[in-house]
């Protein structure tokens, strides 16, 4: 009763936004403080209250004294609606110049995630490739590329993502040989190269890399300088990684120094 007091009755859809946006501020600063989120969205605290506990149900954020934190502290997967909004326009310049690292022809693997989602929009049309695939929104994606040969590795679907990452999709990709393999990744930094915070994912994308001749990472800039639970990649195994001009130079020139042919975007 004193919400409706208080403030305007809350749409369903306005609902919806609010909790997209606490998941997301939840992941940029590890903690959200139920006050602070109060004033941001000009609701009272009893309405975050209960955002809060819708959202640690989804088992996105775990409720804790005064806010919440994200649900896994070794690192941290939002919804999928909530990642394709995070950064969106970063990620179509990653697209746009990754993909000029297409072959001329043969076969390519598309991992999964919202960058990659990007760069398979940005695929011309007339492309002739094989392309090789665990996304579900990627394969959705290239049904309106009438000569591409899509090939989607089964298993276990990932709800979050909509990909498949157990030991079947491994399996499946293991006996191939890509010319590239556009990967991406939750985490970067010139020290301990790609990394994400699950294991099971991480074999998979290990899977990938050994599949393919060329290895084309598409990084946003707000997942460097983070080292999540296990890496999967040094720098080694990456050919070329596509970034934004918002990272720091220093770890730019540290990354090429390793051989790593960086593209900025």
């Amino acid at each position: 009763m004193t919400d409706q007091l208080t403030e305007p009755p809350t749409t369903t859809l306005f609902q919806t936004e609010r909790q997209r946006e606490i998941v997301g501020l939840t992941l940029q600063s590890g903690r959200v403080e139920v006050a602070e989120l109060a004033d941001r969205f000009g609701v009272t605290t009893e309405t975050i209250r209960r955002d809060l506990s819708d959202l640690q149900r989804q088992r996105v954020v775990r409720r804790v004294h005064g806010g919440a934190i994200p649900w896994e502290t070794g690192g941290f997967e939002p919804l999928l609606s909530v990642r394709t909004d995070q950064h969106d326009a970063e990620k179509r310049r990653l697209a746009q110049i990754a993909v000029q690292e297409l072959p001329d022809s043969g076969a390519i693997i598309i991992d999964s995630g919202s960058t990659l989602t990007r760069f398979a929009e940005v695929l011309p049309r007339h492309c002739e490739l094989r392309v090789v695939t665990n996304s579900l929104l990627t394969a959705q994606v290239l049904t309106e590329h009438e000569t591409a040969d899509v090939i989607v590795i089964g298993g276990k679907l990932r709800k979050n993502t909509l990909a498949m990452v157990d030991a079947d999709a491994i399996a499946a990709i293991e006996p191939l040989v890509v010319d590239t393999l556009f990967i991406s990744s939750d985490g970067l930094s010139p020290t301990k190269g790609l990394t994400t915070p699950y294991r099971e994912e991480a074999a998979l994308k290990q899977a990938m890399i050994r599949a393919a001749r060329r290895v084309v990472a598409l990084v946003d800039h707000s997942k460097v300088g983070q080292d999540q639970f296990v890496r999967f990649a040094d720098w080694s195994d990456v050919d070329v990684l596509v970034t934004n001009t918002e990272v720091d130079p220093r770890i730019i020139a540290t990354i090429e120094s390793l051989g790593t042919t960086v593209l900025l975007a």
